[in-house]
Formats: structure tokens, C-alpha cells, sequence
């Protein structure tokens, strides 16, 4: 054999023992990926949505060590991390950690996401499928050459017992920071001893200042998705002010091009989709992927701007409503203002108290707070809508230790209002605080005898708590409502910042505003984590926020059938109190 026709041999023999060329994630997934039947609308092959492919490409990159995605609902994020997953179990086997919130989030995960996909992929059949494994459970697979496990951040302990090179973080700012520190940074460290690790870490925002997805992204290189303008051709990261409607028409809404002025109908949005591209805000950052992208460019018809639009409309006067769309549709993080202002907050004042009940109102509770020398009790009215007016306040002097203060409260507390309706109010429920020390015994003993009527003990906690919650114990006479004042107060400046949710009476006195407005929002770092509080601010009185904070939770207590409320404001019959007692939870 001549030495150039050995030479062209080998050459051939060489060529045939290379390796393919590493398939691009995205290749690969709609290459090999199926979506089961029953659990997704669209099942079969997987097509991707055109801002998929560079989000799943920077995951597949090995010159890319950590990827952020800040989210929107309805994307497709989660059928993008579990394909991922299934990419690294079938081509390159390795340690692989899923952390999600809680236990529920990881059982669903697996079984409804992971298994049914690699089951319905003929390239995945049967490649977690091994229970003879004596290490195999629900939520921990081995395979060859590697693991997937998946962890709750609830239980951050259960990160010590693993390392792994691949991390996957959904919902992230789902996670609360624990005794523990913060469960993000801990599942980090453990992909520490490996030089080739991959970092992934989605969720839609909540709270602006210590959203953990926006600081992740605010330190990559800021991709944001921008599309083109049918009319003038040139790109925009499509935002909710580029959204317009007629008024009161929803189903017109269509993107306002702020470079022509062009309106673009719905019907033109698949095709802007299509022609979008991925621009890099910070190109100086390397090694770290961003991505930032709302529903407003969502191809799902659930995600249409008419849909959407409809949606705003419902949520725009609900603080709560409106976070969860800034939240989920926007992908933006909420923010609740710092401080107040007393004079605008003044200046709102509507001709209405408790002898000029307005008509929507049908619920009552008070907020006590217990002073030494006086009990501060303030009185609100609850609509249909959750909406709260502050109907009076009153101030019960005399010492806490004198029983004659406590009976001028029960007085209150038994008080009827006539409703314009013809029906009569009566308090729904009530929280008094107990705080602590002297305060404690006086205020349960008052309670006790009355917490079948809601007259409940309150207590004050501090983080993130729900706004009213009982605590346990053998007899429900002694127990106490534990109340997350950071929560409730979160919300009550929330509203009041939109103005939206609260209104004030015009008896109200200048000085009951000062102390509605007496705190501020701070941001303190603990253990190195960014964590919301609420300050004193100087040594102004509290005893206004005090008590709508306990109105607010008092509410909380009880659910009413607003329906059969106003059959009986109507018909001039009073309301009817069951005790609950035997409803409390035990």
C-alpha cells in the first residue's frame, strides 16, 4: 500500500472515530424531547418558542458558568429545566441538584414534570427507571455515571449531605432565608469543588429589594427580549406601557410602538415574536447569563394582551391583585414605599363615621393597643371588596390594671351601629394586644370569656408570617392570636401608598394620621441577606398603626357570606354570631 493511500486511510479511520459535534441544548431538545399526554396542552415533539433557544443554549454552554432567568408566568421555564435535566442525565452524566421551595414543590416536580417526560421521550425511556438501586427513592435517582436529586429549601440541613456539579434553582424567591442562612448561597457551596459547574436560577420577582432573582440578574449581562415594530422595524422590550385599549375594551388591547407611534394589532404579535432577538445590556460580564422576559411576548393565548389586559382591569383596584399581576405578567418586583405622609394621607378624609355608616360597609372589627395609662381602640368597616374604612378611634383613659378601663372596652366591644340599610352592625371580631410583661395576664383574662365572640389576645410577630394565625394549645380559652405585624403592615402601605384599599373619616384627628405614619420601611441585612422591616421613626407615637394593624388582622380571623350580610342589613335583622370556638383550629 502506498504511503499516500495508508495516509488517506488513517485519515478516514481518524474522522470516523471523532465525535459528533456537541449538539446545541436547543438542537437537542427539539430533537429528543416529548411532552406527555394529559399534562400539557400541547404534547408531542417539543417546538420552542423563539426567545427559548438562547436561554437554552447559554445552559449547554461551558464558557457560560451561571445562568439567571427573571420570569414571567407562562413561558415555559419549567419545561425548559426539565429538559435541561434530561440532557445532562442521557449526554453527560453527572451530580445534578434541583432546589425548590418545599417538600410539595419537589414531589410535584418529579411526578408530574420529570417522569412523565422521560417516559413519553423515547432518547429518556428508562434512563431514571432503576428501582433495584437500593440508594433510588421518590426524589433521589441514580443513574450512570451520575444523581439527580432534588432538595426543598425548607430543609436547607439536607444540603449538606450533597455535592453536585449541575444546580438548578426554580422559583427562588419563593425561598425564605432560615436560621440557616440563606438556602440559595448554601445549595451554591455545594457545587464549589467543581471547576465545570453549572449554576441555573429562575423564578418571577416579589419583593424589588430583596428579590433574590433580581439581584442574580442585575449581576449578569442583562439580556433583555426586544421585538420589532411591523410599521417602522425598529426593536423594543415589549413593557405594560406600550399596552393600550380602548376604554373600557379590553378586547382591543394592541402594542403602541414608542418609536412610531404605530398601533400593532394582536394578530401581528406571532409574527414580532418570531423576528426577536436577545440584546446584551452589559456586555463587559462574562460568564454569566441573564435573561429578562414578561408574558407580554408569551405566544400562549392565556397570554394574549386582551387576556391580559382583562386581568389588569380585575387587579388595578386590589393591592394584592395588582402585586400578584406586577409579579407574574410583568415579571417585575414589588414595592412597597418607605414612609408615609401624614398631611396627604389627612387629606383624604371622607364625610363618614360611625353615625354615617356608608352602605357597602358590612363587616366591623377594632384594633386595640394597650397603653399604661389608656387603651387605643380603632373601629373599621369591611365592604365586599376587602376594602377597609376607618370608621372611628377611640381612647379609653384609665390605668390597665384597673378593671373599670377594661369595662368602658367591653362596652365598645357590644356596641351596635345601625346600618343605612335598615339592618344592625355589630363587631365581627377584635384583636387586643397583649404584649408582654404586666400587659400579658390582664389582657388574657379579659379575652378568655370572649374569644368565642372573636375578642382575641394578640401578640406581635416579626418576619414573614401570616397576618393572623393561632397558636396551639390544649384549651382554646388561653390561646393566643399570633398576628405578623411586618405582613399586615406591608399591605396596609401598600394600600395606602396606591390609595387604594383604605379610606378615612373625617372625625379622625390630625394626630391619629402622625401615628399612622409614625414607621418607616428599612432594608437590614442579616446574615449578609437583604431582609424588610419596619422602624420607628424618631419618637413619634404608634398607637394608630398599632391598632389598624390589629383591625387588619382581626379580619383575617373570620370569613362572612357577604350575600347573607346584606339579606340581613336589608331586612333589618342583625347579624347572627355563631361561636367559634369549636372551629378553631387545634
Amino acid at each position: 500500500m502506498s504511503q499516500s493511500r495508508a495516509s488517506r486511510t488513517l485519515q478516514v479511520a481518524f474522522r470516523q472515530l471523532r465525535p459528533a459535534p456537541r449538539l446545541k441544548l436547543s438542537d437537542w431538545i427539539e430533537g429528543n424531547i416529548h411532552l406527555p399526554e394529559g399534562d400539557t396542552a400541547q404534547p408531542g415533539p417539543v417546538t420552542l418558542y423563539p426567545y427559548q433557544p438562547a436561554i437554552a443554549d447559554s445552559i449547554s454552554d461551558p464558557e457560560i458558568e451561571r445562568v439567571t432567568l427573571l420570569k414571567a408566568a407562562r413561558i415555559g421555564f419549567s419545561m425548559l429545566v426539565t429538559s435541561a435535566v434530561a440532557s445532562f442525565v442521557a449526554n453527560e452524566p453527572s451530580s445534578i441538584l434541583l432546589l425548590l421551595p418545599t417538600d410539595g414543590d419537589c414531589r410535584d416536580v418529579m411526578v408530574s414534570q420529570i417522569e412523565p417526560l422521560f417516559e413519553a421521550s423515547p432518547a429518556l425511556r428508562d434512563l431514571l427507571a432503576d428501582d433495584s438501586h437500593e440508594r433510588n427513592t421518590l426524589l433521589s435517582k441514580r443513574f450512570p455515571g451520575g444523581s439527580l436529586k432534588l432538595v426543598a429549601a425548607k430543609a436547607p440541613r439536607n444540603l449538606r449531605r450533597h455535592t453536585a456539579r449541575v444546580l438548578f434553582i426554580d422559583e427562588a424567591d419563593a425561598m425564605e432565608v432560615g436560621a440557616e442562612g440563606n438556602p440559595i448561597k448554601l445549595a451554591e457551596m455545594r457545587t464549589m469543588t467543581f471547576a465545570n459547574r453549572k449554576i441555573v436560577i429562575g423564578s418571577t420577582p416579589i419583593d424589588e429589594d430583596t428579590s433574590h432573582v433580581i439581584r442574580a440578574y442585575n449581576e449578569s449581562d442583562r439580556r433583555v427580549f426586544e421585538v420589532p415594530c411591523p410599521g417602522c422595524g425598529a426593536f423594543t422590550e415589549v413593557q405594560w406601557q406600550h399596552i393600550v385599549w380602548d376604554e373600557g375594551k379590553p378586547e382591543t388591547a394592541a402594542f403602541r410602538c414608542p418609536h412610531c407611534e404605530g398601533i400593532v394589532e394582536e394578530r401581528l404579535k406571532p409574527r414580532m415574536i418570531a423576528a426577536g432577538q436577545w440584546r446584551i445590556t452589559r456586555p463587559e460580564v462574562k460568564g454569566h447569563a441573564g435573561y429578562r422576559i414578561n408574558s407580554l411576548v408569551s405566544p400562549l393565548v392565556n397570554a394574549s394582551w386582551a387576556k391580559l389586559a382583562t386581568e389588569f382591569i380585575a387587579a388595578k383596584d386590589d393591592v394584592g391583585l395588582l402585586q400578584v399581576f406586577t409579579n407574574t405578567v410583568l415579571a417585575e418586583g414589588w414595592k412597597t414605599p418607605a414612609a408615609l405622609d401624614d398631611s396627604a394621607l389627612a387629606a383624604r378624609a371622607e364625610p363618614f363615621d360611625l353615625n354615617r355608616i356608608p352602605p357597602e360597609v358590612l363587616s366591623v372589627t377594632i384594633g386595640v393597643d394597650v397603653q399604661d395609662d389608656r387603651l387605643e381602640a380603632t373601629v373599621c368597616g369591611w365592604t365586599k371588596n376587602n376594602e377597609c374604612l376607618v370608621l372611628g378611634h377611640f381612647t379609653i383613659w384609665g390605668a390597665f390594671t384597673d378593671l373599670s378601663t377594661f369595662d368602658e372596652l367591653a362596652e365598645l366591644l357590644r356596641s351596635t351601629w345601625r346600618h343605612p340599610w335598615g339592618g344592625t352592625l355589630k363587631v365581627d371580631a377584635a384583636v387586643i394586644d397583649a404584649g408582654d410583661g404586666e400587659h400579658f395576664d390582664q389582657v388574657m383574662n379579659f379575652c378568655t370569656p370572649k374569644i368565642s365572640r372573636r375578642i382575641f389576645p394578640g401578640k406581635g410577630m416579626f418576619g414573614t408570617r401570616p397576618g393572623f394565625a393561632m397558636s396551639k394549645g390544649k384549651k382554646v380559652g388561653n390561646r393566643l392570636a399570633l398576628i405578623g405585624v411586618d405582613t399586615v403592615k406591608a399591605t396596609i402601605f401598600d394600600k395606602l401608598h396606591h390609595g387604594r384599599g383604605i379610606r378615612f373619616s373625617d372625625s379622625l384627628e390630625p394626630v391619629w394620621y402622625e401615628q399612622l405614619a409614625s414607621e418607616r420601611r428599612v432594608i437590614r441585612y442579616i446574615r449578609g441577606q437583604p431582609t424588610r422591616r419596619f422602624e420607628r421613626i424618631g419618637r413619634v407615637r404608634a398607637e394608630a398603626l398599632d391598632c389598624l394593624v390589629y383591625a387588619h388582622a382581626a379580619r383575617q380571623s373570620f370569613k362572612i357570606v357577604f350575600d347573607q350580610r346584606e339579606a340581613e342589613l336589608r331586612s333589618a335583622t342583625a347579624p347572627v354570631r355563631r361561636s367559634i370556638a369549636s372551629q378553631l383550629p387545634k
